[in-house]
């Protein structure tokens, strides 16, 4: 009987272990002077805060052709990390133009201020009250970050996200500032047939109807908005040049590298920081032997 019972309660236990893995956990805090970076990470149900071992090294002077931009979002971070009022930001605007780069580059400048970044994935965003409740008692500033950011229609994460900006019954904690990039100004797709529903007043004023306001509400809840533009080709090249100087490539090679930098740019139909980034690396890598 005695056997018995003891493989029963084996048996249980090993239930009970297996049932516990499965569920959800309460997020544990990470070892915080690992890393001036983390990203959240689901395994299975639990949610894991993951210190970036190497950060990008980018330098806010490494950033070219979006100065206003680059003041705008400084000027809101500043007085975060201050611990003075500051606002949500949205990046919004082309492809390639600097929006995450110049994220890096403002925690590499302010991290001996206290500035910590935490990367969520989209799919993640359902999860953000556990990290604000993380994070709250910390001494150090958060920057919860979304990169690439869009929702389709009924993404939980769009809800989530709405609450934590500006709708929950609870406040804010003051050390975590969300920011997001996309390519979207509104994060959800616009449709013809959203515009169906708008109506006009007797004094010819437009009333948007519920779709289009629902998908404006999201944005809205950013108290920063700046938007990235497609570069001229004088901004290109300038980018071009900066990127050729940072990988060492002599000046004598500028006026040949200009002209293979046009071409790359209109083989990839795209004038941006990241398509300059991408040419000056496979300048710089080229052998004599390769040539242009």
């Amino acid at each position: 009987m005695n056997e018995r019972f003891e493989r029963l309660l084996a048996r249980a236990e090993a239930l009970i272990d297996r049932i516990e893995a499965i569920l959800p956990q309460p997020l544990c805090a990470p070892d915080w002077s690992a890393s001036v970076a983390f990203r959240y990470r689901k395994r299975g149900a639990h949610g894991v805060l993951e210190p970036v071992r190497h950060v990008a090294a980018i330098r806010l002077d490494d950033l070219q052709a979006i100065d206003d931009q680059k003041a705008k979002v400084q000027r809101n971070l500043e007085r975060f990390v201050r611990g003075v009022p500051a606002n949500n930001v949205l990046l919004t605007g082309a492809r390639g133009t600097g929006k995450s780069s110049l994220i890096k580059a403002c925690l590499n400048a302010y991290a001996g201020e206290g500035l910590r970044l935490i990367e969520v994935d989209k799919a993640d965003l359902t999860d953000l009250p556990d990290i604000v409740e993380v994070v709250a008692p910390r001494p150090e500033r958060f920057l919860v970050f979304c990169d690439d950011l869009s929702f389709e229609e009924g993404e939980p994460g769009y809800k989530a996200l709405k609450s934590i900006l500006d709708g929950s019954v609870a406040a804010a904690s003051p050390n975590v500032l969300i920011c997001a990039t996309s390519n979207r100004r509104h994060l959800l797709p616009e449709k013809m047939r959203d515009n169906l529903a708008a109506t006009y007043g007797d004094d010819g004023e437009l009333h948007p109807g519920e779709a289009v306001e629902e998908k404006v509400s999201l944005s809205e809840r950013f108290g920063l908005w700046v938007s990235f533009y497609p570069f001229s080709q004088d901004e290109y090249l300038a980018v071009v040049r900066q990127w050729l100087a940072a990988y060492g490539v002599p000046e004598a090679q500028w006026d040949e590298a200009r002209r293979a930098a046009l071409v790359w740019a209109l083989e990839r139909g795209a004038r941006s920081g990241r398509v300059a980034y991408q040419f000056a690396r496979d300048w710089a890598g080229r052998t004599p032997t390769e040539g242009a």
